[in-house]
């Protein structure tokens, strides 16, 4: 009697078990879901803000000139990194340079360096991966002396 006791006791304190891990690694999993979720909105409204700049006939150029950015390098060259390097191009603002944990994987028509490459000196960064903006602030802070910007700040502000 003692032992089928003891065996349903340790079924269901097995089973109990069983599901808090099972819960445990199922809210991990949406947690790293919702993160990657409000990445991808993030970037789309700067998305949209940056197409209802253009359709005022605003442009990112302006920014640049007003504040007299002539040579830039941009953090993050995926679709933000390369439009921005696209509104660039008939300007007299120069990207010197990408820079991007996976440079060595990225074609892009402007030179790719690692974070932790050295970073030769530009007027100011602008960080597209608007998302870790603050951990990349920080990070190339230490290794840059210029201004540090995100790319939603200058959408938001033309």
């Amino acid at each position: 009697m003692k032992k089928g006791i003891l065996s349903v006791l340790s079924f269901v304190g097995g089973s109990i078990a069983g599901i808090s891990a099972a819960g445990s690694l199922l809210s991990k999993q949406v947690r790293e879901k919702k993160r990657y979720a409000d990445k991808h909105l993030a970037i789309m409204q700067v998305m949209n803000q940056w197409i209802i700049n253009k359709q005022e006939g605003k442009s990112l150029v302006s920014f640049f000139e007003e504040n007299e950015y002539k040579s830039i390098a941009i953090y993050g060259m995926s679709y933000l990194g390369e439009r921005l390097v696209d509104e660039l191009q008939d300007s007299d603002i120069e990207v010197c340079y990408g820079i991007d944990k996976n440079a060595e994987n990225i074609y892009s028509d402007v030179d790719m360096k690692k974070p932790d490459d050295d970073l030769e000196d530009v007027d100011a960064v602008i960080v597209t991966a608007i998302f870790f903006f603050d951990e990349i602030e920080e990070q190339l802070e230490k290794v840059m002396d210029c201004p540090i910007i995100s790319l939603e700040d200058i959408v938001q502000g033309v």
